[in-house]
């Protein structure tokens, strides 16, 4: 998004979408502190450092008042792109939708799809097994996806056999996005649906404000999220139970408690606040790649189509990572 700070230098909106995610992620009260502390400092600094239009020529200042007139008419035009990209992304979600049902009943069994529903005989002439859908579809469309794949536990898979369906829904107020997973009943959670919402501070840049999830009811022993450790007595002590100790575990169920921010600042230092953020980044990531890949091209992930298309993008970025990697020492070479 372009900067309009050429207007007004210290715009409180300018500053706030350029916090960190872990600062971002604060309440609007302390968010808002931030953001006029920053502002403090800015007036502060502009107030040692003379405005680079006194320094200049006026002939020159002239060509600038002229570039920023330029630079004000793209900002407009930008405003608008977004306005049609937003109403643009409104209508071709619509337009998915009868797809998107259709592949619904297709991989759950609802409706079969014209020349599959007879199934073939086998060679002693008795039908062969009747199996309904597409079974363990979406987990099988998960755990092709690189990223998705590092989420989901051994523990997680049967849990993932009961999901039947996801769906991305865009928000407006406050703006962001939000992911439903919808679940067969099952023996591990009373949930039939698991969502989980991002909320932006600005929707056309990804700045995470916050994520939500859905708190999960666990049947008893059947939490994916935490494992119950068991150590025996010591030998010779007679009537003792086994000491149980619950510890918090690697899941994909993780997903739906998402990393928070301590109410207090005073427990934010700098290294809890990189870990924070890095986490929150690494949350998003995960959300991204479920709205932006996995819904829309779920087929092709299932197939392994998807696999080679994301192949040949990341060999695309290593090449121009070598090509400026050479670049560099070139010219580290001609300087000596």
């Amino acid at each position: 998004m372009s900067n309009n700070s050429d207007k007004d230098p210290f715009n409180m909106s300018y500053l706030g979408s350029t916090l960190p995610a872990a600062a971002a992620a604060l309440s609007a009260e302390d968010r808002a502190g931030l953001v006029n502390a920053l502002k403090d400092k800015l007036q502060h600094l502009a107030g040692e450092h003379p405005d680079i239009m006194e320094t200049l020529s006026p002939q020159v200042r002239k060509r600038v008042e002229i570039l920023r007139e330029l630079q004000s008419q793209h900002d407009e035009l930008e405003a608008k792109f977004f306005k049609e990209r937003t109403a643009l992304e409104a209508k071709y979600q619509k337009l998915y939708e009868p797809l998107y049902t259709k592949r619904y009943e297709i991989v759950n069994g609802v409706a079969e799809d014209e020349g599959v529903g007879d199934a073939p005989e086998d060679e002693e002439g008795d039908k062969g097994t009747e199996e309904k859908g597409v079974p363990n579809f979406w987990l099988l469309v998960m755990k092709t996806n690189e990223i998705l794949a590092e989420e989901i536990s051994e523990r997680d898979e049967e849990a993932l056999k009961y999901l039947k369906d996801i769906k991305r829904l865009r928000i407006d107020n406050p703006k962001g996005f939000k992911i439903e997973f919808f679940f067969d009943a099952n023996p591990f959670f009373k949930n039939t649906v698991l969502t989980k919402t991002y909320h932006m501070i600005d929707d056309d840049e990804p700045i995470l404000e916050k994520a939500i999830g859905t708190e999960i009811e666990w049947y008893p022993g059947k939490c994916l999220t935490q494992k119950i450790l068991k150590k025996k007595p010591r030998k010779g002590l007679k009537n003792v139970k086994p000491i149980t100790k619950t510890e918090n575990c690697e899941s994909f169920f993780n997903f739906f408690n998402p990393p928070q921010v301590p109410e207090d600042e005073d427990d934010i230092d700098e290294d809890t606040a990189e870990e924070l953020q890095n986490l929150m980044e690494q949350d998003y990531d995960i959300g991204s790649t479920i709205r932006d890949k996995i819904i829309p091209h779920a087929v092709s992930w299932f197939t392994g189509e998807a696999v080679k298309g994301d192949d040949f993008d990341d060999m695309d970025e290593d090449e121009k990572d070598d090509e400026e990697e050479e670049e560099d020492e070139d010219e580290e070479e001609d300087e000596e």
